[in-house]
């Protein structure tokens, strides 16, 4: 039995300063240090030894993995990291404050950008974006890594998660929308 780990990075600056991220290059804060060694707690009571790792393009997820990794003893692996599992690109928004960005665009346009699984905020992605850009890369080199019987961790970001948590479990464009990652939240399959 092969099992398949998908873990959200931890706290990052901009989460703690209520900033739309993306693919701003964000470093962890001192709590998503603290939420990367959770999620290890959790994987060594499972028993979970990864023999292939992947993650984003971005220092916060890369940051998470290093911190599970050398919490759980694991030190040579391959870990690959690529920009189709970077968090969905907030374009024009990223940097911004969300509570302000809800004060200048109003709160039901800023739920409709950050909400829709369609509906790109200005110059960024949306979810289905994101999804068009993951899923590729997750069926076409994650997936044959599991499907060979490996035990597989994937590190990256809350909507570039949520796409393959959407493949996996089959989710509508609704369901998904209701589904929230954590940060520093572990997700474990068994294939």
């Amino acid at each position: 039995m092969a099992r398949l780990v998908l873990v959200r990075h931890g706290q990052s600056e901009y989460n703690l300063k209520n900033l739309f991220t993306g693919w701003v290059d964000a470093a962890l804060t001192p709590q998503g240090e603290e939420e990367a060694k959770k999620s290890a707690v959790i994987l060594k009571e499972k028993n979970f030894t990864p023999q292939i790792a992947f993650t984003s393009a971005l220092q916060r997820a890369q940051k998470t993995l290093q911190i599970i990794l050398d919490e759980i003893k694991v030190s040579s692996l391959p870990i690959h990291k690529d920009k189709a599992l970077n968090e969905r690109d907030y374009g024009e928004l990223s940097g911004k404050n969300k509570a302000q960005t809800a004060e200048e665009f109003g709160e039901e346009q800023v739920k409709i950008w950050r909400r829709s699984f369609d509906v790109r905020p200005p110059g960024g992605e949306s979810l289905k974006d994101t999804a068009a850009r993951t899923l590729p890369y997750f069926q076409s080199k994650i997936l044959p890594e599991v499907k060979a019987g490996k035990d597989v961790l994937v590190v990256a970001h809350g909507n570039s998660l949520r796409s393959i948590v959407m493949d996996i479990e089959k989710l509508t464009p609704d369901q998904i929308l209701k589904r929230e990652l954590a940060t520093g939240e572990a997700i474990i399959y068994e294939f």
